[in-house]
């Protein structure tokens, strides 16, 4: 099997903190990798030592074949990254942007210029080649930065959250670049806290706690592994959601969650449903919805690390300015 990123136990520390505390992973060729977690996880850090930004202070990382320390000129020549904030100079025009990246990268005005408006074309931008980057919308200004990451055509492209901010139909779109781009043969690392959107795009995902890998695989076996299928309760009369829960708890032995008048746990075995149906009817409460689904990505890391990738703690939030302030 081809890895075209490998890593082994990487450990970064700044001060007091440690960021990274012996993250491994691999990601396959012409596939995207997603890296899960809440802020200050970690996988800001691990982008950045993948990307040869910073050195890890223990461990090995080889991308495309090459060691990110020991050989990093040829690395950053293999790469592309797009970080969680648009980088692009709102002064210059679409093309003037990408022209400029192709020209630092020792391209021949000539060749760069074809490949801005290869790019342009390609991320719908065409139509606005001639605008200051400044004029454009949110998704706009996303999809050039993209854009410009993808001049020098890297074979490994890190996506650092690269939606955040976006609205659905946005997101959306820069959901089918990257299908196009492994499509192509790129390989995709993409962090986010967005679980819809490692669903849909990720072949592997692996997440991060605390600066550590607590699971990896794909998205079904990471919803196997958190328990399968999903039962969901909703009483017709919310104040019921108490006798529910009780049943529920008493039945699966397990704390089901309530959320919004939901009543949801885990299970294994699909047969306690009926058991479920009885006990509630003895009790006397209807219920308005009852359902057996297959687990969410969301739900599979609340059952890893007991919070909602959502749930950003103030700790995590320290961490990124910390890390943010020694980089």
């Amino acid at each position: 099997m081809t890895y075209a990123i490998q890593a082994e136990g990487l450990v970064k520390r700044f001060g007091e903190t440690q960021a990274l505390a012996g993250v491994s992973l691999t990601a396959r060729a012409g596939t995207v990798l997603g890296v899960l977690g809440p802020n200050g996880a970690g996988k800001t850090t691990a982008v950045r030592v993948l990307a040869t930004l910073i050195k890890p202070d223990e461990g090995t990382a080889i991308v495309g074949g090459y060691d990110v320390v020991r050989d990093a000129h040829r690395v950053r020549q293999l790469i592309g990254l797009t970080g969680q904030y648009a980088g692009v100079d709102e002064m210059l025009t679409g093309t003037e942007n990408l022209v400029l990246i192709g020209r630092l990268l020792g391209m021949p005005r000539r060749e760069a210029k074809s490949r801005a408006a290869e790019l342009l074309e390609r991320f719908d931008l065409w139509d606005a080649r001639e605008r200051a980057a400044k004029t454009y919308s949110g998704g706009m200004r996303r999809r050039l930065d993209l854009a410009a990451s993808l001049v020098g055509r890297p074979q490994v492209l890190y996506l650092d959250e690269p939606t955040t901010g976006l609205d659905p139909r946005a997101r959306s779109g820069l959901w089918d670049i990257v299908r196009g781009l492994t499509e192509d043969g790129v390989t995709v690392l993409l962090t986010t806290q967005y679980l819809e959107e490692a669903d849909q795009l990720a072949d592997d995902i692996m997440v991060i706690d605390h600066g550590k890998v607590i699971a990896h695989g794909t998205p079904d076996q990471l919803k196997t592994q958190a328990g399968g299928q999903v039962l969901e309760v909703r009483p017709v009369t919310p104040a019921d959601e108490i006798t529910v829960a009780r049943v529920v708890s008493e039945l699966l032995d397990t704390a089901p969650e309530v959320r919004d008048g939901l009543v949801s746990a885990p299970i294994t075995d699909p047969s306690v449903m009926p058991a479920v149906v009885r006990r509630l009817d003895e009790a006397g409460v209807v219920v308005s919805e009852l359902a057996l689904r297959k687990s969410s990505l969301d739900e599979v890391f609340f059952a890893l690390t007991g919070h909602r990738t959502e749930e950003a703690t103030e700790d995590g939030d320290q961490e990124r300015v910390k890390e943010d302030a020694l980089t």
